[in-house]
Order: C-alpha cells, then structure tokens, then sequence
C-alpha cells in the first residue's frame, strides 16, 4: 500500500510550483521531504491531500484515485502552517469534532498529550502563539490514528523541550503501531537520525528519492589543508567545498581512496544529511 504521484505538475500563474512530480511514499515508512522555501513542498502535500488540485498528472492512494475521493482521502492526515478551525472554536470542541471526522481519533491520548505540553483544553486556538497553535495541530496529528500522517514545517515556533517531546511520542507511536509519516522541514539535522527515507525537492523536480542509508553511503567527506584537499579530489565528482581559513572540508560522491598516495595527512569521514542536502541543493 502507497500513496503515488505521477508527473504532477502545478502552476501559479507564471511561476511553475512542480515540474512533473513522480514519488511514491510507501507504507510504514518514515519520510523526510526535504527543499529549500518555495521548492515545491507544501503545493505537494496540498495536492496530496485535495485542497489544490494539479494542472496534470495523478495522485493514487493504496490503488485508489486519490482526487475527489473521499474515501482515499480518509486515509491521509496534512497538518499544515495553515489553522482551519473557527476562530471561537477552543481546544477541547476542536478535539469533540476531530472524532466526529476521524472515527480512530483518540481524544483521551489527544487530553493526555496537551496535559503534557502544557495546553488548555479550554484555550480558543485563535488566542493561541504560533508555538502552542503548532502544538495544537501535532496533538492532532498524533491522535487521528490514519495511515499517512503528512507534517508541514511540524515544530514551527516550539521550543527545545517541546521539539524533543514531539520527536519522542512521534516515535513512540510509530514504534507501537507504524504508520507513514512525512515530515517536510528545514530542521535536518534534528530529524535526520528519525527518518528512514528522503525525498529531496529543488526547484519543482524531485533531486534525489533514497533511503537515508544509501544516500549517505553514495559520498564522504574529506578534510585536510588546501592544497592536499585540492590534490586528491582532481577528477573526482565533488559537489562542494567548505574552507575556514587555511582548512577545506570536500564533500564527494563514490568511493574513498584512502590509500592513494593523494591520501596522506587527509582526514575521511561519512556525508551528514543536512551538509550533504545544502551541497546538493547549492549544486
């Protein structure tokens, strides 16, 4: 079972958002959809769930039109920087009504996440901060018990401790009963040990579609002086280079060759996803 996309493309008037989108986010994964502001991410996640439509191409939801199709679109759960609830709606009707559309939301786990984040249930979500309105949402997100779970800019405004907390019960529930997740965010470096598969967006086209394990292991890093960095990468596929002061940092695509001659006084290591996603992307 999956959810698929196949040449999506979508246009806001001039401005081309996707450019014959194809992805597919399979069951019981965790995904990171990773790009930079206005490459394409949350116009993706609003196709896949129906509140934009694509100017071509096909959505479908475990072998279901995904369009117009209430019951694939039951199964998908977006929660976006976008709050559609009534502005005099409070905290705990907005959870009464998540039932009402969702049969498998569990309003008693959705009370005992709030009481942990500190949210009042009788709080009006308009009077909420951005921290606490994310809270509100990933509470939901959490609760709805579907199976895809799409999470857009997730932990926008929260602190630290609440960041961290969200990342644990995220993990807990999908370690007591996977789900898909997909977690677009500019945080890579705070998700990259909890994502198993990564799709990387650069201007309206998918750049990369991998599990994190293989696109890590496609590269390394080499560091060292100058002048020995800039020896031993000569004809070697290098998506970039870091310099501080007299010192290179190069971050390479294929095979180490640490016992080339080129290789002494240098120093090896593996790709960091976000270091690896800012080269790709610069590139």
């Amino acid at each position: 079972m999956s959810i698929e996309l196949a040449n999506i493309t979508k246009s806001f008037g001039q401005v081309q958002a996707l450019k014959g989108v194809s992805a597919v986010f399979h069951e019981e994964r965790i995904y990171g959809l990773l790009g930079r502001n206005g490459a394409g991410k949350s116009t993706l996640l609003n196709i896949l769930t129906g509140r934009i439509f694509p100017d071509s191409g096909t959505v479908t939801v475990d072998n279901e039109r995904g369009t117009e199709n209430d019951s694939a679109q039951s199964k998908i759960f977006l929660m976006s920087e976008t709050t559609l609830h009534p502005d005099f709606m409070r905290v705990n009707k907005a959870f009464h009504w998540a039932g009402m559309f969702y049969p498998g939301f569990d309003e008693s786990y959705a009370k005992g996440l709030a009481q942990e984040f500190g949210l009042s249930l009788k709080a009006k979500i308009s009077g909420l901060s951005t921290g606490y309105r994310s809270i509100f949402k990933l509470i939901l997100a959490l609760s709805v018990n579907v199976p895809y779970v799409l999470l857009d800019e997730p932990v926008l405004g929260l602190d630290a401790n609440h960041r961290e907390l969200f990342y644990r019960r995220l993990l807990e529930k999908y370690t007591e009963k996977p789900f898909t997740v997909v977690l677009s965010t500019h945080l890579i470096e705070e998700v990259a040990n909890l994502i198993e598969d990564v799709i990387i967006i650069k201007e309206g086209k998918v750049l990369r579609q991998e599990s994190r394990e293989e696109l890590l292991s496609g590269g390394y890093t080499v560091s060292g002086g100058s002048a020995a960095v800039e020896t031993y990468i000569q004809g070697k596929n290098v998506l970039g280079i870091d310099a501080l002061g007299g010192l290179r940092t190069a971050y390479v695509l294929g095979v180490p060759e640490k016992d080339s001659q080129s290789a002494m006084d240098l120093e090896f290591g593996p790709m960091d996803l976000q270091k690896l996603f800012i080269q790709l992307t610069n590139s």
